[in-house]
């Protein structure tokens, strides 16, 4: 880990309360990436749909896409997804074959390849100053929270 600075008082931050911190940061970097993605006019749920129907062999359905859901707890609704698959068949960026699965079309392709290079940005500047060492040893912690109060969490 990096040095910490000298005048950390650990028994203080060991004493607050980790929900808050988790949900200040959630907070903070959904609204970071969403209206990072906003001035490029894509929501997040369309950028996690191109990748879901990217990533799969035989392209996806309208259900698989919104079955993925589970990891985004209640923040994402079944009709969020709905509309992102709706927006993305007006704009051209999918199409749907005759069994309704869908698969990027060129112009899907071109726009993940640009919103992939946002998002690497944007990976970067959430990451500065954070060595892959921390940033590994905050999530095995936040992950045994989980465990530690019965949760589960299954990263995509």
């Amino acid at each position: 880990m990096e040095t910490e600075p000298e005048h950390l008082d650990v028994s203080a931050l060991a004493a607050q309360p980790v929900a808050y911190w988790t949900w200040a940061t959630t907070r903070a970097l959904l609204q970071h990436v969403r209206s990072s993605l906003a001035r490029v006019d894509v929501t997040q749920q369309q950028w996690w749909t191109l990748n879901y129907v990217d990533a799969a062999e035989n392209g996806l359905t309208r259900a698989q896409i919104c079955a993925r859901l589970d990891a985004f707890l209640d923040e994402v609704t079944p009709e969020d997804m709905g509309h992102a698959v709706d927006s993305l068949l007006h704009r051209g960026w999918l199409a749907a074959d005759e069994a309704d699965r869908l698969s990027l079309t060129g112009a899907g392709r071109d726009a993940k390849v640009r919103i992939k290079s946002l998002v690497a940005e944007l990976r970067s500047e959430i990451h500065e100053g954070i060595a892959d060492r921390d940033y590994a040893a905050a999530l095995t912690i936040l992950q045994r929270m989980i465990r530690n109060v019965g949760g589960t969490a299954t990263p995509r």
